[in-house]
């Protein structure tokens, strides 16, 4: 399958977008943090946003796209425990809201796969070989 030589930016994107949210509401972000994990919500949150500031920046150069795509789909994976929580906790709120938090559920195996294939179509070029 042909894919977007602007899809790397594309990405690199959303995940800047993302990233920057976590700082500039992070209210918001704090209600999806599971409770289980050590340390204060808005610490998991900042760093979450953290990481995805550094892997917008690693997908938008094409020297570390390949490693930076390949975490991006790890982060996706390794977040997805935050989007269950946020289902559970919002199952008797109002109903958009019940259902826009199970509708990320699904949403994530898209965004692990974009990622990869952001990691598959790195050319030897853009490698710097």
């Amino acid at each position: 399958m042909a894919r977007s030589r602007r899809s790397p930016l594309l990405l690199a994107g959303l995940l800047a977008t993302a990233g920057m949210a976590h700082f500039a509401a992070p209210k918001s972000f704090d209600a999806m943090v599971p409770g289980a994990l050590p340390g204060s919500r808005r610490a998991w949150t900042y760093g979450s946003g953290a990481v995805e500031l550094a892997l917008a920046a690693g997908i938008a150069l094409p020297l570390t796209r390949r490693p930076a795509a390949r975490a991006a789909a790890a982060f996706f994976v390794g977040v997805f425990p935050a989007n269950v929580q946020m289902a559970v906790d919002w199952r008797r709120r109002p109903e958009p809201l019940r259902t826009a938090a199970l509708a990320r559920l699904p949403l994530q195996i898209p965004l692990v796969l974009w990622a990869r294939g952001v990691a598959h179509q790195v050319t030897r070029t853009e490698e710097g070989r």
